[in-house]
């Protein structure tokens, strides 16, 4: 399951990213512990090319009280065992609480790192995943829904990650599932309201793209604790590299740098050399 991402990056480097500005600027605040039932910066397919803020975890519009379901699982109730070898149908087609939203109601999560542990002992030894290389941005599959509080009458705009099962990199942490990392030339596609389910299903897996992990504190578990220092390794990364490089990358963005100065920073040093 994906219950804790990170979004630190600056507003100017997500809109940069992703080819969409942000609709209420204001309400953005770098959050290195991304929880459910917190604001979170999407992209819909009604509505691409704006960011917008809903909560993490998703209500369906036709619950009579809230959900807050942080996860769609890609097969459904399909491999209960986590196979990581599965390839069978997608599910998620035909669970009551996805159905809708996977065919007319995606949506991109930005994010620049997640956070996992192993399955048994979970965020009691978690590891912070994130892609390897200058830009640290990258969106998870999403579907979203909105649902209306008869107590109150407010409307609530909600969304779920997609998961799918675990590829090696999660398989050496010791987790069984994975979030949807898109990769960037289908992240478009996901939310083309033109383009059939089951035919971008078909083609999403375990991520392709090079990411890594290293251990971080335990502290993380508090979902009131905000500070960057939660995602500071504690060990050695799973796959051996200099990892110095991304935690500076990370407190660059955290503090107010873009990814493009960080990758002319990266430049003009190369260029000393």
């Amino acid at each position: 399951m994906c219950g804790r991402y990170t979004t630190v990056s600056r507003i100017e480097a997500m809109e940069h990213r992703f080819e969409a500005r942000f609709e209420k600027p204001g309400l953005y605040m770098p959050n290195p512990n991304l929880s459910p039932g917190e604001r979170a910066p999407i992209i819909t397919s009604d509505r691409p090319e704006v960011i917008q803020f809903f909560r993490f975890g998703m209500t369906p519009f036709w619950a009579r009280k809230r959900m807050y379901l942080i996860n769609a699982r890609k097969e459904g109730d399909h491999n209960r065992a986590n196979d990581p070898s599965y390839s069978g149908a997608a599910g998620i087609l035909q669970k009551p609480s996805f159905r809708k939203p996977i065919r007319s109601q995606r949506c991109l999560v930005l994010a620049d790192g997640f956070i996992e542990g192993p399955e048994k002992e979970k965020l009691r030894k978690p590891y912070y995943v994130h892609l390897q290389g200058a830009s640290a941005l990258f969106a998870m599959a999403g579907i979203w829904d909105h649902w209306g509080d008869p107590a109150t009458g407010e409307i609530i705009y909600s969304f779920s990650v997609l998961t799918t099962t675990a590829g090696p990199l999660l398989q050496k942490i010791g987790h069984h599932r994975s979030p949807i990392v898109l990769p960037e030339e289908m992240e478009r596609e996901w939310i083309d309201p033109d383009r059939k389910a089951d035919e971008l299903l078909a083609r999403l897996g375990p991520t392709a793209q090079a990411m890594n992990a290293w251990p971080i504190s335990a502290e993380i578990r508090n979902p009131a604790r905000k500070d960057l220092s939660l995602l500071e390794p504690i060990g050695d990364p799973v796959y051996r590299q200099s990892e110095y490089r991304v935690v500076e990358d990370l407190r660059l963005q955290g503090m107010g740098h873009t990814s493009a100065r960080i990758r002319r920073r990266k430049e003009e040093e190369q260029g000393g050399k």
